[in-house]
This record gives C-alpha cells, structure tokens and sequence, in this order.
C-alpha cells in the first residue's frame, strides 16, 4: 500500500472499514424520551464547564434504529442533560450504549459521541411502550410509557429533537499526553416527523458500576414522549477547546 492511499484511508482495518463515510440518513428512527428532574450535585459533578445547566434535569432516550445507510439496523440508549452554552439552548450526551461496533467506531472516531457497548431494546408490550438497557447479563434501566396515549404536535417533537448536542471528546498521546480534549458541537439535519405522542411514564435505574445511569436518580418524571422520524446526522464542530493557549 503506498502512502498516497494511507492518506485515503477512513478508519481501519484497511482491508475492511469499521465503517463507511459519513454522512447517514436514518429512516423510521423511533424514540421513546423520559425526562426526570435528578440530584443538582450530581449533575454538576459530570457536565464539564464551560456548560451552565439551567435546571437539574436529563433525558433518558431509547432509540430504535431499523434502516441507517452504511450502518444498518441497531438500538441505542443514554443519558442527556439540558445545558446552555453562550445563551443557547442545547443537550449534553453523557453516556451511550449500543449494540453495534459499527455505530459505536463511527460515532467516536468521526464525532464525539460517548458510545459504549450495551444492550437497549425498544417495543410494545401490550399496551405499553418499554425500553429496556442491560449491560452485559445485567438490568440497568427500564422505562415504560403509556401507548401513544395523546397526540404531540409535530412542531413540539421537532423541538425536542432540533437542539444541538455538545460532547467531550479526549484523546491521549501514546506518552498520555492530552492530544485532543474539546467540547464538540453537533445537531441534526433533515428532520422529518413522522409520529409523535406523548403519555404517562415511569424511569427505573439500577446500580452499575460501569454503566452508572443510576448516578443521576429518578427525583420526578416531568414528560414523556415517543417519537418517529426520519433524520440525518450533522457533522461535528469544535465548540470549546480546552488545550488552546
């Protein structure tokens, strides 16, 4: 291989690609959304500066994935937190588990999303939507909701989901050097909503050590809301540099 093809590699192995190049579009995203009112302390204690949270809340979100170009079929789960950012309104991702090694590579090398592998599901059971994260053999979180109980307008689902999403993103020289450490800045593109509800909703989180979900605990459910659409990805900006002089 020469070098001048090196310069054209995306991601390895280079025989065959972790993923293909972005941009991805997603068809029939589904999301079930529960925002909890949690501990203040135990907010300000991850959310790095210079993010100022307006309110002690977070947004537990599953999302079922069915059809993404280059990425296939998959589900992912996690946590964000309201913040704000020089007076605009947006979301923290603290943390996200998937269940495929091509969404998980993509999503950190070629953006900063904090994924990890896990297990989420999201489905109906009976009358009930339920989203569940087990990581490895055990039960970290499980939401329920009741089954497209009331209509949500559609302009309120596309301003739940229009926020832009800031991310930590770190990396370290081989000696453990930093060599990037910076807040990221994305949002998504070409929203369409398809279905939106809302409804009654309850949030259980369980202890885990490396999947500590239950750091933020469940004070007060405040909304829920269960979402179809299709959308495409943004790309990453830098919104904070912490190693610029």
């Amino acid at each position: 291989m020469r070098e001048a093809q090196i310069h054209q590699l995306l991601t390895t192995p280079v025989n065959a690609p972790a993923y293909p190049m972005p941009p991805y579009r997603f068809i029939d995203r589904e999301y079930l959304n529960i925002t909890y009112r949690t501990d203040p302390d135990a907010l300000r204690a991850v959310v790095p500066e210079p993010l100022r949270i307006p309110e002690p809340l977070v947004r537990f979100e599953v999302m079922r994935m069915p059809d993404v170009t280059g990425l296939g079929d998959y589900t992912e789960c996690g946590q964000l937190v309201p913040v704000e950012l020089d007076g605009e309104r947006g979301e923290f991702s603290l943390g996200m588990y998937v269940d495929s090694l091509p969404a998980i590579a993509s999503g950190r090398e070629m953006s900063a999303y904090p994924k990890k592998a896990g297990a989420p599901r999201l489905y109906v059971d009976s009358d009930t939507l339920v989203g569940t994260l087990d990581y490895g053999s055990l039960r970290v979180a499980t939401a329920t909701m009741g089954y497209k109980h009331a209509p949500l307008s559609a302009e309120d689902a596309r301003a739940e989901l229009s926020l832009p999403t800031f991310m930590l993103k770190t990396t370290r020289h081989y000696d453990g050097r930093p060599r990037i450490c910076e807040l990221v800045r994305t949002e998504i593109a070409d929203l369409t909503v398809k279905g939106s509800w809302s409804g009654p909703a309850r949030l259980q989180l369980f202890e885990h050590v490396l999947a500590p979900l239950a750091d933020l605990p469940v004070r007060e459910v405040v909304s829920a809301t269960h979402l179809l659409t299709d959308l495409t990805l943004g790309i990453a900006e830098v919104a904070h540099d912490y190693l610029a002089d």
